[in-house]
């Protein structure tokens, strides 16, 4: 079993389609596709039965966290996920993950453990047995195309479309109840750095007058399903 260890600033911005053409032209100097350029997110996301988690996460805390279990394609009962632990302190994200195949990774959460043996997989099960009978809440998918910086490989950036979300029928897999989670056609662009933003982002930014936003996908559809605070 493989664990990675993520310590960085995500800044989150929407863009309209003519925004994502044009920073695509500036892009180009700049960024290069990354390894997994074009792909498609599953995600489970896990939380108690009163949503404690993602009603904590909306009343924007300095600190937050959240669980969840997350693949790059629709899997089945043997293939490999991540089981990620994501915990944000105000602008920086730390990400813990470990790969498990997907049936073990579901049924050890279900019976409140962890069988990795990490110290990855011992802060994963500290927070599976601190939030009692925590089970799967939500599915989020979306595609997703990602690009890392040319100079600086720490620099990330990626968009986010055709975000959709279920609460039944709870798999890694698309599904005929998926429901969009926004209305209209704006990109979701997220800065992912292990410190400032360059100056021609900067400078892209601010010359559309394009400002940073606080958007959680699982957030926006837990109000959508009518979740409360």
């Amino acid at each position: 079993m493989a664990g990675t260890v993520f310590e960085r600033y995500e800044l989150k911005f929407f863009i309209t389609p003519a925004e994502y053409t044009a920073l695509m032209e500036v892009m180009q100097e700049h960024m290069v596709p990354d390894a997994y350029p074009a792909s498609q997110i599953y995600s489970l996301y896990y939380d108690t039965d009163s949503c404690q988690l993602i009603r904590t996460s909306l009343l924007k805390p300095s600190y937050k966290e959240k669980m969840r279990i997350r693949s790059y394609q629709p899997v089945e009962r043997d293939e490999p996920v991540f089981v990620e632990l994501k915990k944000k302190y105000r602008d920086v994200v730390y990400k813990r993950r470990v790969m498990m195949p997907v049936a073990l990774a579901m049924h050890d959460i279900e019976e409140g453990t962890l069988s990795d043996c990490s110290q990855i997989g011992k802060e994963i099960r500290y927070f599976i047995q601190y939030y009692a009978s925590i089970h799967p809440s939500m599915f989020i998918g979306y595609d997703r195309l990602a690009f890392v910086g040319r100079q600086d490989e720490n620099l990330r950036i990626t968009f986010d479309q055709n975000m959709v979300w279920r609460t039944c029928d709870l798999s890694l897999n698309r599904s005929e109840h998926d429901h969009l989670i926004l209305d209209d056609d704006r990109i979701l662009m997220e800065v992912k750095s292990s410190g400032a933003m360059p100056l021609w982002l900067v400078a892209f930014l601010s010359e559309r007058k394009i400002y940073r936003t606080s958007f959680s996908k699982y957030g926006t559809a837990y109000l959508k399903e009518g979740g409360t605070y």
